[in-house]
């Protein structure tokens, strides 16, 4: 197969806002990738996780439709994107100075060149131990308060300088977020992250 006709399973496209994390509020063009390993019983894009559902796209026909969306940013997602090598389309990406961001669970080898990467690493199936240290931020689900011993863990295996976010599961949010906010509140090396976009009903 030749460079420019890679594909990739692609669940979904927009252009949006980043609604989670230390780039809430940010526009940005989404791409979201079929395939998923780590399969959270919370998950809101189950949909995603089978591969074959979904059209193979050519990396250089998702890079155009990056071009032409007034922010030159991408937050690529899943599923669990690092199931493919991404080594190409960031390659490609940069070609045109557009910022990549990623959002992974970190059960994979790293592949691409990214401007930020987003790890929210999942207890049931922990991260591969060395990419605590490709994060620069680190997302922590919470649906039951004994997952910040889940949290405090993977603060531990961060490097210096990492961003640190818990947040509540959307299904159990309105039980668990005051528990996060008296956690926070204690432990302030911590931040909440707020699933904005859907307070706000983006994509």
């Amino acid at each position: 197969m030749q460079r420019s006709e890679q594909t990739l399973p692609v669940v979904e496209t927009f252009y949006s806002i980043q609604g989670e994390g230390f780039h809430t509020g940010k526009p940005a063009y989404f791409l979201r990738l079929g395939g998923c390993n780590v399969l959270c019983g919370w998950c809101d894009v189950k949909e995603s996780w089978n591969p074959n559902k979904h059209a193979q796209l050519r990396i250089v026909d998702i890079v155009e439709r990056v071009r032409e969306q007034p922010a030159k940013s991408i937050v690529v997602t899943g599923g669990e994107p690092l199931m493919y090598n991404l080594d190409e389309l960031c390659s490609m990406l940069k070609k045109h100075n557009i910022q990549t961001f990623l959002e992974t669970s970190g059960t994979h080898k790293l592949t691409g060149k990214w401007d930020w990467i987003c790890l929210s690493p999942k207890e049931h199936h922990p991260p591969l131990p060395e990419f605590y240290q490709y994060a620069d931020e680190v997302k922590v689900i919470i649906d039951t308060p004994n997952r910040f011993v889940w949290a405090e863990s993977c603060k531990q295996k961060v490097t210096q300088g990492c961003k640190l976010f818990l947040q509540p599961e959307w299904n159990s949010s309105s039980k668990i977020l005051p528990e996060i906010v008296n956690y926070c509140k204690l432990n302030p090396e911590w931040n909440i992250s707020i699933q904005t976009h859907k307070y706000i009903h983006i994509p």
